[in-house]
């Protein structure tokens, strides 16, 4: 297979899908541009903040993408490069980008509340506790992982000792966009200026990060750094949106569009081929392409996360209903084309049919710089800006899960029956924000010391669940408020089909650890296990109460 051929078939395939599928979506759920948006109806200059399209469509793609859709499909590659692919466009078009822009959808018209809300108001309130406590769950989890992982990108040391130049730089631009998205944030929230000066002023702060970034490379131990991590994100997750989430996610916004014009440039003028097999069996390496392959590949197809993205964050910065459909479906569609770009990346750099060495962000950078080299591009420089800008995703998705962590504790408390002058003091505490937030991170950074090798197994199975619940309940609201749903039918199956299967493995693995093999570690394997049998539980319960909900008479309901 052709690289070319694989990216122009994919863009078309996605685009078209867009235009017919997207659209008509939106026609028959419908959409009033004249509708007062949650953004305006409950301002309050925190989390409810006006935003033009471009800013929230920024923090909608950058929050989403991430490093997920390069990691997955490079692993999941071991299958072939033809069930990936399928997987991305069948996945990402009627499974991702409808759940996005359901959830986006549904949490506007409920006054930008979370999928929780929806579930209390749809399901009842017994099934929005046990979704919230899964959602804060999950958070943990990611917060932990993601936490240790950029803490690893940042460590400027090698496992011998010696000065990591690119690691160090990493952190000195990560450091600097900080400093850029308040100075950023501050200017368009009190200057209001044109979209062409923001735009300039954006693109010329994020120029000056990655130049000083290069130029002055801060070398700090991963410890120092997991603690300087922490502190950041309490901060970002209690900070009002407008001061640091906007504008950071839409300067990382141009950072990512730029990588991924470099990447199609870079495969356009290398037309580089494919040398995976197109199937290389169900079952490879031990691993069974069902589940596998559908748990591995998250991000750049379907995500749960991305429902808590599109209802905890961006469905409160909505200017005007009619942007819901480019920033939930297109910023999904258009993360589907940098997963087809990541799987041209791996399959270019192959050998014989196997997989290169390294980690799917290295393999990444390195075959896109080798590609842009063809235009004599230098591949040191390039391979340097393209490792910054992924691991600046990370970080990226640190902030927004972290946020997203502290507003499920708080709803899973928080009560509209309770007077104001009634509150208790538990009450009061529980839903407030700076206890909320630090809370979640204290969990998270108690699993981050463990390693996220240790969390990740269980990060994809938690994530692709997350996803089947949040389908189930924009099921229930589709239906409760005289909306066709069908279309959320099949996905929600399927994945509560891969998921339970995939957490069910795992439990099994660790079952045998513990009594057949007797080698057990309880601060890795017990962690797992006591996960794993929550995810599944709660899972269970909030799916049991969801399709009840489903098959039962139709009672209306306005939104």
């Amino acid at each position: 297979m052709n690289g070319v051929v694989m990216m122009v078939m994919a863009i078309i395939i996605l685009g078209g899908a867009y235009l017919t599928y997207g659209r008509w979506l939106a026609k028959t759920w419908g959409i009033d541009p004249n509708a007062k948006t949650p953004a305006y109806e409950m301002q309050d200059g925190v989390d409810y903040v006006p935003a033009k399209s471009g800013v929230v469509f920024g923090h909608q793609f950058a929050s989403i993408a991430g490093a997920g859709p390069i990691n997955g499909p490079i692993i999941a590659a071991m299958f072939g490069w033809v069930p990936v692919l399928l997987w991305i466009l069948i996945g990402g078009i009627f499974f991702g980008a409808v759940q996005d822009f359901a959830a986006m959808y549904a949490s506007v018209k409920n006054k930008g509340r979370s999928v929780g809300y929806i579930i209390e108001l749809y399901i009842g309130k017994t099934g929005k506790r046990l979704f919230l406590l899964f959602v804060w769950l999950f958070s943990i989890l990611v917060v932990a992982a993601f936490a240790d992982i950029v803490a690893g990108t940042f460590n400027g040391f090698t496992a011998e000792g010696a000065l990591n130049v690119a690691n160090g730089s990493t952190a000195t631009t990560s450091l600097l966009f900080i400093v850029a998205a308040v100075t950023f944030g501050l200017f368009t929230y009190y200057k209001k200026p044109s979209s062409l000066v923001a735009n300039i002023v954006g693109i010329g702060l994020l120029v000056a990060s990655i130049v000083l970034g290069l130029a002055f490379p801060i070398y700090v131990v991963k410890t120092a750094w997991l603690y300087f991590v922490f502190a950041y994100v309490f901060v970002a997750s209690v900070t009002p949106v407008w001061a640091l989430l906007q504008p950071r996610d839409y300067l990382n916004s141009f950072l990512l569009v730029a990588m991924m014009a470099c990447a199609v440039v870079g495969v356009i003028v290398a037309n580089p081929t494919i040398h995976l097999p197109a199937f290389s069996g169900f079952n490879v390496n031990g691993q069974m392409m069902f589940p596998v392959l559908f748990v591995t590949i998250a991000c750049g197809a379907v995500s749960g996360f991305h429902a808590l993205v599109a209802s905890g964050t961006s469905s409160k910065q909505i200017q005007n209903e009619k942007d819901m459909l480019p920033i939930s479906f297109g910023a999904m569609l258009l993360e589907c084309v940098l997963a087809v770009i990541a799987l041209i990346t791996v399959g270019a750099l192959a050998v014989g049919g196997k997989l290169p060495q390294g980690t799917p962000p290295t393999i990444f950078a390195q075959a896109i710089s080798g590609f842009l080299s063809v235009l004599g591009l230098p591949e040191t420089a390039t391979f340097t800006i393209i490792t910054l800008a992924v691991s600046a995703f990370a970080l990226t998705s640190l902030d927004s899960v972290a946020r997203v962590g502290r507003l499920s504790f708080q709803e899973l408390f928080l009560d509209d029956e309770i007077d104001e002058k009634n509150k208790s003091i538990v009450y009061t505490v529980f839903t407030n924000k700076y206890f909320a937030t630090a809370i979640t991170l204290f969990l998270g950074y108690l699993l981050a010391v463990v390693g996220y090798q240790n969390i990740w197994p269980l990060f994809g199975s938690a994530n692709q669940l997350l996803s089947a619940l949040a389908l189930i309940a924009l099921a229930v609201f589709l239906k409760k408020t005289n909306r066709k749903g069908f279309m959320l039918w099949a996905p929600m199956v399927i994945m509560l089909a891969v998921t339970f299967t995939a957490l069910g493995q795992t439990i099994f693995k660790i079952y045998n650890k513990l009594f057949v093999s007797n080698d057990f570690v309880i601060q890795s394997d017990g962690l797992q296990l006591v996960f794993a049998v929550l995810l599944v539980g709660l899972g269970f319960m909030v799916a049991i109460s969801g399709f009840k909900k489903i098959v039962e008479k139709k009672k209306m309901v306005e939104a």
